[in-house]
């Protein structure tokens, strides 16, 4: 039997055929939200073969010592600076991960052509849809989280548009509202985006303003840019996938937050970047022309 064919976001019949994880539902439901509302959306992920447990050992053997990063789980939800690591190799830390108390993260899986794949047919099902509203979908990327019981993955945000797909386990998201300096002062997102940790100061006054988002197998979650959030595993280890990306947007929030930086090393006190629509065009143009002709040497 054929697979039906499928077609790009003109309406021509496209090369590649979608795996269909995210369905007509799944897909709307984004489109109404993207790119600053969180949400919640389902998928058809589940028990995927990549994303055994002994596939994912496998795949952190092979990866870089700089696309691997795990540590304990055993975490509050604010830290200052990274944790220490778990005196265990990673092999052996996903394999026994129901019972090593860890919690760790391999990073750019897309490095590895069956990893490319399944996230070119993920981000494939919603592609129309992200470059309808933010332009053209940049710097596709994979994450994949493996959690023993109960582990926390510390306060922090990421620069990324964002969807967690939960694969086995379970573990619920606390998000907070992006671009509101009471969660992360505009100080810290300029500190970032200058070369400074993603790691967040919790005050534990902020818990009542969390919105949390429970996640079982099938379930997902939207995280907008430079949304604050952590996340506490179920009393089973956990399994999850981010598949990231970036837009034009993003990357003039990211630039226009240096530019700010600049200005407040110089005794000003700017405004901050503004959150979509709002493009921050000048501030973020102006820094890459600093930028370019070599005056300054951040990221």
């Amino acid at each position: 039997m054929n697979s039906p064919a499928t077609f790009d976001c003109d309406g021509n019949e496209a090369p590649h055929a979608s795996l269909g994880m995210f369905d007509q539902d799944a897909r709307a439901t984004f489109a109404k939200n993207y790119p600053e509302t969180p949400h919640l959306l389902r998928h058809k992920l589940n028990y995927h073969p990549l994303l055994e447990i002994e596939a994912l050992a496998d795949l952190a053997e092979l990866l870089s010592e700089k696309s691997v990063e795990y540590n304990r789980g055993d975490l509050p939800i604010g830290i200052d600076g990274k944790p220490d690591a778990t005196g265990l190799s990673i092999g052996e830390t996903i394999r026994r991960v129901h019972e090593t108390n860890s919690w760790a993260v391999l990073k750019n899986v897309e490095q590895v052509p069956s990893y490319h794949g399944l996230l070119v047919d993920l981000l494939g099902d919603i592609q129309c849809e992200i470059e309808a509203a933010t332009g053209e979908m940049l710097t596709p990327q994979a994450y994949i989280f493996i959690s023993s019981p109960n582990a926390v993955t510390p306060y922090h945000f990421d620069p990324e548009h964002n969807i967690l797909l939960q694969v086995s386990g379970i573990k619920v998201m606390n998000q907070f509202p992006a671009g509101n300096a009471r969660f992360a002062p505009d100080t810290t997102h300029e500190s970032y985006h200058t070369g400074g940790p993603r790691e967040l100061t919790w005050d534990d006054a902020f818990d009542d303003c969390k919105t949390p988002y429970a996640l079982g197998p099938g379930d997902a979650v939207y995280v907008p840019v430079m949304a604050p959030h952590y996340v506490q595993n179920g009393q089973d280890s956990s399994i999850s996938l981010s598949i990231t990306w970036r837009s034009e947007w993003s990357y003039r929030e990211s630039d226009a937050r240096a530019f700010n930086h600049l200005l407040r090393q110089r005794g000003m006190a700017p405004k901050a970047t503004a959150r979509w629509p709002e493009q921050n065009r000048t501030k973020a143009y102006a820094y890459r022309a600093l930028r370019k002709l070599g005056l300054i040497t951040q990221s």
